[in-house]
């Protein structure tokens, strides 16, 4: 009774612990979910990435209604990050090298809205940014940049299989033809 005692009053004494790590979101759209996902996996300050569906009107929609073209949603990620580790200007000037932001509503072989390349702000500091990153990265394409930059209104997270694709399937075909050479490409940038 008297260790139970003993600890009720250090807990009262106890300095509360805190934390200096703080964790954003942004939610970014550059194709299918599962290379973005990957992508963005890899960078220090990336405490988890979602992949999900956001950008349309229909609630709680399922991957195959994404597939329709018809929901108003894009394949998107949601990604947390650590503002003292990864800057939301470097996660914006790393999804420029991601995907191609010149193609309207396709990603190489996947064709429909649900690719298109968009940005989904929180508010509007993320606004800016957005903006102001993608006037800097135009410079480097010969071509317009097509992404989208809207408010977020809500993020509905995609299907258990979905999540960590590629990790989880790394020698599935897609992943082996089409996502890996991304990442590959990512990392040698990151290199250097």
């Amino acid at each position: 009774m008297k260790v139970l005692f003993l600890f009720a009053l250090m807990g009262a004494f106890a300095l509360p612990m805190t934390s200096s790590a703080k964790t954003e979101t942004l939610v970014l759209g550059g194709g299918c979910f599962w290379c973005t996902e990957a992508a963005y996996e890899m960078l220090p300050g990336v405490a988890s990435v979602v992949s999900g569906y956001a950008g349309g009107t229909l609630e709680n929609p399922t991957y195959q209604q994404i597939g329709t073209g018809r929901s108003g949603h894009a394949e998107v990620i949601r990604i947390a990050f650590d503002p003292e580790k990864v800057s939301l200007e470097t996660l914006l000037d790393f999804f420029w090298d991601a995907h191609n932001p010149t193609t309207l509503n396709q990603q190489g072989a996947d064709i429909g809205t649900q690719y298109r390349s968009i940005i989904l702000y929180a508010d509007e500091a993320q606004q800016a940014a957005a903006e102001k990153s993608r006037d800097a990265a135009q410079k480097t394409f010969r071509d317009p940049i097509v992404t989208e930059i809207a408010p977020l209104t809500k993020f509905w997270e995609a299907e258990g299989y979905h999540q960590d694709y590629y990790a989880n399937n790394p020698h599935a075909g897609y992943c082996q033809y089409v996502i890996a050479p991304k990442i590959k490409k990512l990392e040698q940038k990151l290199a250097k």
